[in-house]
């Protein structure tokens, strides 16, 4: 998947990735299509991470703009620790951070699935759906279009009643994301992550919540 990423290929995933105007999300009709090593949408593949998703991975993690509401740039021994603890978080859970690709190039888009909250805060016990594309792929609809897989494989084989996500309160890209998820927010969860350090502009987070719809009716 290497030779894949490195490709001359940026112009054809944006031809791919731009389709037409796409039906608006509805948490109530959401669907987790599974393959043999994981999830399906109408343009991506998730699965479990390979050797070769480690170099493209990197990459992301090490791009300032992909980077900028996170507290730091990875280097590529922090980048493969992150996929380490990934694979062990799907190995002790049976659902994290599934690799996401093209289905019809095959090249590595980032990261999206769910995660369990590892910090102590007032809603938790949680579990996040979360997401990390590469830039070259933004404003395509990808990262909702996974998004909806995951939440619906967590509602569906996982049992969850509530997902959430959160991030810093300026990273309004994310916010939309989570919007287009139908995911709610309400001004008392918000709350300051406890990982970033006290002043620090990327400190006070905001909380969307998600109820499964067996719930939510």
């Amino acid at each position: 998947m290497g030779a894949r990423w490195a490709l001359g290929g940026r112009g054809s995933a944006r031809r791919y990735c731009r389709s037409a105007t796409r039906p608006r999300l509805t948490s109530s009709n959401y669907v987790a299509h599974m393959d043999t090593d994981g999830l399906r949408t109408e343009r991506l593949r998730l699965r479990r991470w390979d050797g070769n998703d480690r170099s493209p991975f990197a990459d992301l993690n090490s791009d300032p703009l992909v980077m900028e509401y996170l507290p730091s740039i990875l280097t590529r021994a922090e980048s493969d620790a992150f996929v380490d603890r990934i694979e062990q978080h799907f190995d002790e859970h049976d659902y994290g951070l599934w690799a996401v690709e093209l289905t019809e190039t095959d090249e590595f888009v980032g990261f999206v699935g769910l995660r369990s909250v590892t910090f102590d805060a007032p809603f938790t016990p949680a579990t996040e759906v979360g997401w990390r594309l590469a830039r070259q792929f933004w404003g395509s609809g990808l990262a909702p279009e996974a998004a909806q897989a995951a939440i619906a494989d967590g509602f569906q084989r996982l049992g969850l009643t509530e997902i959430v996500s959160f991030t810093s309160v300026i990273n309004l890209k994310s916010r939309r994301v989570m919007e287009k998820l139908e995911m709610t927010q309400n001004d008392e969860d918000n709350f300051d992550h406890p990982a970033v350090v006290e002043g620090h502009p990327l400190r006070a987070h905001v909380l969307y919540r998600l109820a499964s719809p067996t719930i939510a009716r």
